[in-house]
């Protein structure tokens, strides 16, 4: 028996995935963020097109919980509140220091092609899971690596912490939980979640 049978599903992706996560600290927006020195006018457009993607975010959260199993439907509700209500509300504190317009922006390629990939995979529960947890996973896992050594800027570093915070982390472990009650196919699992990586790379490829 090969190793990987003795580990989870949700293991097994994040293993895959690290890499791709540690990957992302290169981007130029990413290295910025980091640094403190990001040029405003990037992350002006990066919360605007973030915000945008949030909304579509609940929205897979709703969808799934209309099909979740009892057991899963509480933490569903959560998923999608703790979305709308925290990760929303610093989009719109950190967009009223950046001047960003949250109400008038619109969908760039990435996010469009990113949400899209989302809301369809939503149709099925297990898809679903494995197609979103590449966005709270990631965020996470960056969250965490940026914050052992987190920028000086405290806008930035509000950002980092928001990621960072264990109640953060408790949210995404039992999303990984999920994944892997949810009792998909594996291989189709993997190849979603390489997906959701490889837009989660391209979202920060903000636009002009």
């Amino acid at each position: 028996m090969s190793p990987a049978a003795h580990i989870s599903l949700t293991t097994h992706l994040e293993e895959l995935g690290f890499p791709l996560v540690v990957g992302q600290l290169a981007h130029p927006t990413v290295a910025g963020i980091a640094k403190g020195d990001l040029p405003e006018p990037v992350f002006r457009s990066w919360l605007e097109q973030d915000y945008l993607f949030l909304l579509d975010y609940v929205r897979v959260f709703a969808r799934l919980a209309w099909q979740a199993p009892a057991s899963h439907l509480g933490d569903l509700v959560d998923l999608a509140h703790a979305t709308y209500h925290e990760e929303l509300s610093l989009h719109r504190s950190l967009a009223a220091e950046f001047g960003a317009d949250l109400d008038g922006a619109t969908k760039g390629a990435p996010c469009a092609a990113y949400t899209a990939f989302l809301l369809e995979s939503a149709a099925s529960y297990a898809d679903g899971l494995a197609a979103l947890y590449p966005c709270i996973w990631g965020y996470s896992t960056l969250g965490t690596i940026l914050a052992e050594n987190p920028p000086s800027e405290p806008r930035y570093r509000r950002w980092v912490d928001t990621y960072a915070d264990p109640g953060f982390g408790a949210l995404t472990r039992r999303c990984g939980q999920m994944l892997d009650e949810a009792g998909g196919d594996p291989a189709r699992a993997k190849a979603l979640f390489l997906q959701g990586m490889r837009h989660e790379y391209e979202f920060w490829d903000v636009p002009g």
